[in-house]
């Protein structure tokens, strides 16, 4: 695709080759990501960040990755704190909050609301998750740490056993992560759900017509034997029709280092795109792993930076030049520790 000027929407956007220039740009702004250098390419600019539904990790996560490269962030955080509050079409906003952006990342309870403000928008869109639809930048960081976590392990994503479990019904990082898997060869997709919440069939479809080996589970310790991923997810509470049928799956499908010992092969990577639900009655993923050396749910949140920072770079067509606005640390940065 041609990234410049154009709007992130789904993942159905890109193609292997597409995914290759994401993750080589990614690679080549670490150094700003980690603040060994700076860059103030995007000085000047602005993204308006347009969250309707809670969120930390991508919020944060786009906004730092702005910063970083030397732009501003403006947000707004809930629905009644715009004017959507008043009646206000998506439309509307869009056109307006166009005017005053380079850039817009919004997120909406609704699936297709983030495409319809694309179209009205005078400026790029990034869709940061659009209700139970997708959540491009989350499926492409997990891919992006996917294939570090693989590469260390002398392996590739070609060929990669991966086990996705828990919501897979309303888990929309799960669903933009198996259209990206889909793309590569010969992949085989351990589906491990309680009955339920199985991932909806069109799209187990499309990966068993892509040529890939779909296994379907209801027992988390069948399921995740003989595979090189766990991704686990959470149960999304806030998409069922009411809270007591939440409340059936709370904790069903529980990770810890006792069944991780039992079922999984020794160098088996633990993924999960966060937040982890840590209330007692309602974990997946248990905090006795923290010391697991593979768990790699923090690596994740790191990449996330590496892989919004490129998507921004990409879209406002900058990649050529941001070296050319690059100086030397300032002294915090220098001084800065980030233990691993």
């Amino acid at each position: 695709m041609d990234f410049v000027g154009s709007s992130i929407i789904s993942v159905d956007q890109f193609d292997r080759g597409d995914i290759a220039r994401i993750f080589e740009v990614a690679d080549d702004l670490r150094t700003y990501a980690a603040r060994e250098r700076i860059t103030r390419v995007l000085e000047g600019a602005v993204l308006s960040n347009m969250f309707f539904e809670p969120s930390t990790r991508t919020r944060l996560s786009f906004g730092a990755a702005f910063n970083l490269l030397g732009g501003e962030v403006r947000e707004t955080t809930e629905v009644k704190a715009s004017s959507l509050a008043k009646g206000e079409s998506l439309y509307d906003t869009a056109r307006v909050l166009s005017g005053y952006s380079d850039v817009i990342v919004m997120r909406h309870p609704t699936a297709g609301s983030v495409a319809e403000f694309a179209e009205a928008s005078r400026v790029p869109v990034i869709n940061g998750g659009d209700g139970p639809n997708e959540h491009p930048s989350q499926a492409l960081l997990d891919l992006y740490t996917i294939r570090a976590e693989l590469a260390a392990q002398g392996k590739k994503i070609d060929n990669l056993k991966i086990a996705l479990i828990g919501d897979l019904k309303y888990g929309r990082a799960v669903h933009s992560l198996c259209k990206l898997l889909a793309l590569y060869g010969r992949i085989t997709f351990h589906l491990v759900s309680p009955p339920g919440l199985e991932i909806p069939e069109p799209l187990a479809s499309q990966l068993q017509d892509a040529g890939h080996v779909v296994r379907v589970y209801n027992e988390l310790e069948t399921g995740i034997n003989n595979v090189d991923i766990l991704y686990v997810t959470r149960t999304q509470e806030e998409r069922f029709p009411s809270q007591e049928e939440a409340n059936r799956y709370k904790g069903l499908f529980r990770l810890n280092q006792a069944i991780y010992t039992q079922f999984c092969e020794p160098n088996t990577v633990i993924m999960h795109p966060l937040p982890r639900d840590s209330r007692a009655d309602a974990q997946e993923l248990d905090t006795d792993l923290n010391q697991n050396p593979n768990l790699a749910v923090f690596r994740q949140t790191d990449n996330g930076l590496l892989v919004r920072m490129a998507l921004f770079a990409l879209v406002l067509d900058v990649t050529e030049v941001v070296h050319d606005y690059a100086r030397p640390v300032t002294w915090f940065t220098a001084n800065r520790s980030l233990s691993t």
